[in-house]
């Protein structure tokens, strides 16, 4: 019982550090005040705590994974990882790109999903995980998954800050986030990078899966999702190319094609491990 209790434990202490961290930014760049409407850049000690709680999930997934001596895996830990290699993305860009006034939602999300392997610990061993054509196309997919996170929450905001603009109401979670046309223009890096991204990890599962599994890739649910969502960002990046795409028609292709992704391989393991128990 122990054990199980000291594997759980980052998981837990990483969603109580994004929690905080999620209260104080609503606190200090949403909540709205009397003071006045200024931006306020993410301070140094900000960044060490998010750093800080990425390293702590972090322990807590590389135990989880790899501490059976081969790799285990789950829709939980699948999760988790996802939205922390997001968060990280994030806390990487902040030093490149304008990033404040995201942190709100971003961090609640992440510490919901820090929490799910201790909600759903069961584990399922990956057969072949040393080979490199899995852990290629493992690594790209779950690369990709993140920056379509990123990349929907950013439709979020960006539906958010359009809608307040256009109803002329100045509030402080307004002015915190950067200019539009900035948020705009990481928007569709992100989705450029997670379209690369997600390509080569179709065209690694389609090649190696016969070498690795012994049959070729079957056209399942998972694999018509995976398939499915790549023609929808595919649609628009060329719709942005040709047609000059922006604005709320972006971010309906954005959030259509992120949903449809995350049934891919979340959805699908969710319903056959909890909803079915199979593992």
């Amino acid at each position: 019982m122990s054990d199980i209790l000291l594997h759980l434990l980052p998981h837990v202490l990483a969603s109580l550090l994004y929690t905080a961290l999620g209260i104080h930014f609503w606190q200090t760049r949403w909540r709205e005040t009397r003071q006045p409407l200024l931006t306020l850049p993410m301070q140094p000690w900000e960044r060490a705590a998010i750093f800080g709680a990425l390293a702590v999930q972090g322990i807590g997934l590389y135990a989880g994974l790899f501490s059976a001596g081969g790799m285990r895996f789950s829709f939980s830990f699948a999760l988790s990882l996802m939205l922390w290699l997001a968060v990280l993305i994030y806390w990487l860009e902040s030093f490149r790109s304008r990033m404040d006034g995201l942190q709100p939602m971003v961090l609640p999300l992440a510490a919901l999903a820090a929490l799910a392997p201790a909600l759903f610990p069961q584990l399922r061993e990956v057969a072949n995980a040393n080979a490199w054509g899995f852990q290629l196309h493992f690594l790209t997919a779950m690369l990709a998954y993140s920056l379509f996170t990123l990349s929907a929450l950013h439709a979020v905001f960006m539906g958010f800050a359009e809608r307040k603009l256009h109803q002329r109401a100045v509030t402080r979670s307004l002015t915190s986030l950067p200019p539009i046309l900035t948020m705009e223009a990481l928007l569709f890096r992100m989705i450029l990078v997670a379209f690369c991204l997600l390509t080569a990890a179709l065209v690694s599962g389609v090649m190696f899966s016969e070498a690795l599994f012994g049959k070729a890739m079957a056209f399942d649910h998972k694999t018509l999702f995976a398939f499915a969502s790549w023609g929808i960002f595919a649609a628009l990046l060329v719709g942005r190319r040709v047609y000059g795409w922006r604005g709320r028609v972006a971010l309906r292709w954005t959030l259509a094609g992120f949903m449809v992704l995350l049934l891919a391989y979340i959805g699908s393991r969710f319903v056959a491990e909890v909803l079915l128990g199979r593992l």
